[in-house]
C-alpha cells in the first residue's frame, strides 16, 4: 500500500513523496520500502503511487531497482561464467561488445519490441553473422524475465530480416587433385619450407582445421598404428595462445594417415630435434612438445606457432604463385572433403573423418563438389569428342 506524504524544501515551497512497501528483505528479514519525491501536487503523487503499484505486482521490484541492460548484463553473465570455456566466453564478450552498444545505457523496462526489430534490422545489414547477436541478447532479456525484472520479452516477438544467402568467396574454393599436387611439390622443393609443406599436407591429407592442427603433440600421432589423434586445438585467449578441448564431441576423432605422411612425420621430427640441438633448446616430452613450433627465433621458447602463421605464409605463396588458383586455409580442409567423395567414401564416412556434428555440414560440401563436376560435365565431354 503506498502512502503519500508532504514535506517542504529550503526554498519554502510544498513538494509531496510517495513510500511504498515492497516486501521483506530475505537476507536482514526487514521489510523493504521504496521512496519517489518531488511531486509538485498531491494527485500527481497518487498517480506515481499508481504506477508504483502496478511496477510492484508485476515485476516484483521497485522503480528506484530499475536496472539497465548492462547491469542484468552483467549479472547474467557472472552467472554463466563458470559453466562455459574460455574460448566460448571469448567469443561471447566479442559480441556483447556490439550488443551493449545498442542496449547497454537503456533501462530494461523500457526496451520495446519496435526499437529491438530496428537493432536487427540495422545488425542485418552491417554484420554478416547477425543471428549470432540476436540470440546472445535474446538470452539476457530471457533472464531479465525469470528475474522478474521485466514481465515480457521484447525480443520474443521480432522478425528476423531476410537476405539474399552469401557464401563467402572461401568457403566455395578447393584445390582439385592436381592443383593440390602442384602445390605442395612447390613447398616441398625449398629446403626452407619443409615446415610449412608438413603443415599444409597434414590440413589436405587429414581435414583438420587449423587450430586442431597447430595444437598437436607428438603423443597425438601413433606412428605404429598409423594414426592420428585430433582431440584438441589451439586458440588465442587472454592475450596469448592456449590449448584448449575441442567444441564438440563430434571433434574428439582418431584418423588414419597414410604411409607417405608417417615417413615424412619421422623426418620431420627429426628434423626438429636436430634444430633444438642446434639452438640448445630443449626437446620435451611427446605429451609436451609440440609438432610445429617457433624454432626459427632462438630467443623465443619453443613455442606453438602464432595461428596468423599459415595465413600469412599462404599470401606470400600466392604472390610468388600468381597462376595457382587461391584458397585459403581452411579451403585445405575443404580440398579434403572434395577429393574424399572423389575417391568414393560415403558420406557418412567423410562426416566422422572431419568431425562434422551435422551432417548436413558434409552434405553441403558434397552438393558443392557434385554441382562443380555437373557444371565442367560439358567442357569434358567436348574435350574428348575432339580428342
Amino acid at each position: 500500500m503506498a502512502r503519500i506524504e508532504s514535506y517542504k524544501r529550503k526554498d519554502g515551497k510544498t513538494y509531496y513523496k510517495v513510500k511504498i512497501y515492497i516486501g521483506y528483505d530475505p537476507v536482514t528479514g526487514k521489510q523493504k520500502q521504496t521512496t519517489k519525491s518531488g511531486f509538485t501536487s498531491k494527485k500527481e503523487a497518487k498517480l506515481a503511487a499508481s504506477r508504483l503499484e502496478v511496477d510492484t505486482a508485476d515485476y516484483g521490484v521497485s522503480v528506484s531497482g530499475d536496472p539497465t541492460f548492462q547491469e542484468v548484463y552483467e549479472e547474467w553473465y557472472e552467472q554463466n561464467r563458470l559453466q562455459i570455456k574460455p574460448t566460448t566466453a571469448y567469443t561471447k564478450e566479442k559480441l556483447f561488445k556490439r550488443i551493449l552498444r545498442d542496449f547497454g545505457s537503456m533501462k530494461m523496462k523500457k526496451i520495446e519490441t519496435r526499437h529491438c526489430q530496428r537493432v536487427i534490422n540495422q545488425w542485418a545489414v552491417e554484420v554478416q553473422s547477425f543471428g549470432d547477436y540476436k540470440v546472445q541478447a535474446n538470452l539476457v532479456f530471457k533472464y531479465a524475465v525469470r528475474m522478474n525484472i521485466i514481465r515480457v520479452n521484447p525480443m520474443q516477438h521480432i522478425m528476423m530480416p531476410k537476405r539474399k544467402r552469401e557464401i563467402p568467396e572461401d568457403q566455395e574454393k578447393f584445390f582439385t587433385k592436381q592443383q593440390l599436387k602442384d602445390f605442395l611439390d612447390y613447398l616441398k622443393h625449398d629446403e626452407s619450407r619443409q615446415k610449412l609443406h608438413m603443415m599444409f599436407r597434414l590440413l589436405a591429407y587429414t581435414g583438420a582445421r587449423k587450430g586442431e592442427l597447430q595444437a598437436l603433440c607428438w603423443s597425438d600421432v601413433d606412428f605404429q598404428e598409423k594414426k592420428l589423434h585430433l582431440k584438441k586445438t589451439l586458440v588465442f585467449v587472454d592475450g596469448k595462445l592456449q590449448v584448449m578441448p575441442t567444441k564438440t564431441e563430434a571433434s574428439i576423432r582418431t584418423i588414419s594417415l597414410d604411409q607417405e605422411t608417417i615417413r615424412l612425420l619421422h623426418l620431420w621430427r627429426k628434423d626438429q630435434i636436430q634444430w633444438h640441438m642446434r639452438l640448445g633448446v630443449p626437446f620435451h616430452s611427446d605429451d609436451r612438445q609440440p609438432i610445429f613450433t617457433n624454432f626459427h627465433y632462438p630467443s623465443q621458447r619453443m613455442n606453438f606457432c602464432r595461428l596468423s602463421y599459415l595465413n600469412e605464409s599462404l599470401s606470400r605463396i600466392y604472390k610468388e604463385c600468381p597462376d595457382l588458383p587461391q584458397i585459403s586455409v581452411h579451403g585445405f580442409r575443404h580440398t579434403h572433403a572434395s577429393l574424399l567423395f572423389e575417391a568414393g567414401l560415403a558420406i557418412k564416412d567423410v562426416q566422422a573423418r572431419l568431425g562434422h556434428t551435422d551432417i548436413h555440414t558434409t552434405m553441403n560440401i558434397y552438393t558443392h563438389v557434385t554441382q562443380t563436376a555437373q557444371d565442367n560435365a560439358a567442357a569434358q565431354f567436348e574435350a574428348f569428342m575432339n580428342a
